[in-house]
């Protein structure tokens, strides 16, 4: 189970490992905790596009279904509203009733409900800064977190299903420095201009996560892609996620990375299998 706050953050955060599982057969199931209302427009294609700003939550849900289809995993809706990202100095309120906003027994409950009806044995999220600050990725991280440690206890949420304890969780450290800065590295020394020198740069002082786990899921990149555009709305068919050259990609980093959060299982690290020290005690 793979709990993000938005559509379309399923499709650039750790999509080509679900679409791997997926081939393999691995039951895999996307919780948005959002619909992803008051994403902007970012493809400039669609901008002004009435279709799409006359019914962003019903376009939004069109292109989660085409994502999920390209990438063969089943898709839930927990229900709650995007919280927007807000910006300016100060920074404006949260909307009233938005994500960010709810109360921690009302989202725990939701995401604790849908853990013991698919009874998912690894679950994956954000890290505690949310991968980036914005507040309904850092509220993804509690409620996931909070939710992996319920849904084992009969005393909690005692109306949501029957207990089902979840063997690991991790979190997506996709957008790693180290991961960028050795593709770049590799389109220069091809003679290509790199969309990310300025990334890295402004990341060099961010301390790295710790990666766990390494999985090969190179021949899944095109339905990540396939995914990836099918968000019509938030990504730019021309822009940074495109920018790199899938072989050279395949040939520096045919991985997904992840960092291990919690373990209910033994497990030897490194690992290459999200599902290590869970297969051979659940098969």
């Amino acid at each position: 189970m793979a709990v993000h706050a938005h559509p379309d953050d399923e499709s650039s955060k750790g999509a080509a490992t679900m679409a791997r599982y997926a081939a393999e057969g691995v039951r895999v199931r996307v919780v948005s905790c959002t619909g992803g209302e008051r994403g902007d427009v970012l493809n400039p294609r669609l901008a002004h596009d009435p279709a799409v700003l006359d019914d962003m939550p019903e376009y939004r849900r069109r292109e989660m279904e085409a994502a999920a289809r390209a990438l063969g995993v089943e898709h839930t809706w927990l229900g709650f509203v995007d919280s927007g990202l807000p910006e300016g100095d100060p920074l404006p309120p949260l909307p009233e009733g938005c994500f960010a906003l709810q109360p921690l027994e009302v989202t725990v409950g939701a995401l604790v409900k849908e853990i013991r009806s698919f009874r998912p044995q690894v679950m994956t999220t954000y890290n505690e800064e949310g991968g980036y600050p914005h507040p309904d990725h850092i509220m993804c991280h509690r409620v996931s977190v909070a939710a992996f440690e319920a849904a084992g206890d009969p005393d909690q949420f005692p109306d949501a299903g029957e207990p089902w304890v979840v063997d690991k969780l991790y979190y997506d450290v996709g957008f790693s420095p180290e991961r960028f800065r050795a593709i770049g590295e590799a389109m220069h020394d091809r003679g290509l201009v790199s969309p990310f020198d300025d990334w890295v740069t402004a990341r060099a002082d961010r301390p790295a996560r710790t990666v766990t786990t390494r999985v090969e899921c190179a021949e899944f990149f095109e339905r990540r892609d396939e995914a990836l555009r099918a968000h019509a709305t938030q990504i730019d068919p021309e822009g940074f996620f495109f920018m790199i050259p899938r072989d050279v990609e395949r040939d520096v980093w045919p991985v997904e990375e992840w960092e291990l959060a919690r373990s209910r299982v033994q497990t030897e690290l490194p690992e290459d299998d999200l599902f290590a020290g869970v297969r051979k005690v659940r098969s």
